[in-house]
């Protein structure tokens, strides 16, 4: 097996991680009113998981970051040339360096460290410090704002569904799950992309938070159906880990130019 077949199946798993994380937030949410995010359902799922789980999944993770900075870097998966092209890959991108922190969490949880803490805050303080950090902030939020749109349109015009083999493309329950979750994850970046532009606005980073400060934000009823929405987002990224159509990063390639 070539090193970029090995990294396409770790991406699968990759996808296969996410859908659990997303389903662990679902489920706190819906079952306990406990608002988390990737990182937290990652922690959650560590107790009384063994090394070996929380090892496959962090190498999922790893795999599914390198895949999506490739996609934003090398455009894999044929994105536009339009300005929505240009969205979906610094989408792209930021979903990979995500997902590279949440292997370094995963990391951190088989060394028997917890994280804690609010990741985005904490990096949101930390950018006020320097000099023009507001404004860096404010750009990151608008970003974050574009994406949910995208997210937003995705859900409408099922778009998402180009992605996977016809077959499984066809089904309804996969559509409307792939739609829910879609929609689900556009409201949330609005509103973390809302945090993020107030906070560079006022230059405080006391009102900053990720997924779960969005949930928490959100009143009853509406948090159980965004919940809801993102249970779907769990199913079909659980399609999406054995039916995606996924174009290979050209490792060998990369390697051989490097040399």
């Amino acid at each position: 097996m070539t090193a970029s077949a090995r990294l396409t199946t770790l991406t699968r798993i990759g996808f296969a991680t996410r859908g659990v994380l997303y389903a662990v937030i679902a489920y706190l949410v819906i079952r306990t009113g406990r608002a988390e995010d990737p990182g937290g359902a990652l922690e959650y799922l560590s107790d009384g998981s063994g090394k070996f789980l929380l090892g496959v999944m962090a190498a999922g993770l790893l795999a599914y970051g390198i895949w999506r900075l490739a996609d934003a870097a090398l455009n894999i998966e044929d994105h536009d040339a339009d300005k929505k092209g240009v969205v979906e890959r610094v989408g792209a991108g930021l979903s990979g360096l995500v997902h590279l922190f949440l292997t370094w969490q995963a990391v951190q949880l088989m060394q028997g460290v917890s994280s804690g803490g609010n990741g985005v805050q904490e990096s949101a303080r930390t950018a006020l410090t320097f000099p023009g950090g507001g404004i860096a902030i404010l750009l990151v939020g608008a970003v974050v704002l574009l994406v949910g749109i995208v997210q937003l349109v995705r859900a409408a015009k099922g778009s998402f569904l180009r992605h996977l083999e016809p077959e499984m493309a066809k089904r309804t329950w996969v559509a409307w799950s792939g739609r829910a979750g879609y929609a689900a994850r556009g409201v949330v970046f609005l509103i973390v992309g809302y945090f993020l532009v107030a906070a560079g606005f006022d230059a405080s980073s006391s009102e900053v938070g990720g997924m779960d400060a969005a949930l928490a934000w959100i009143d009853s009823p509406v948090d159980m159906i965004v919940a809801l929405g993102l249970f779907g987002f769990a199913v079909f990224s659980l399609v999406e880990a054995r039916w995606r159509v996924l174009q290979s990063v050209p490792v060998e390639r990369l390697t051989k130019a490097r040399l």
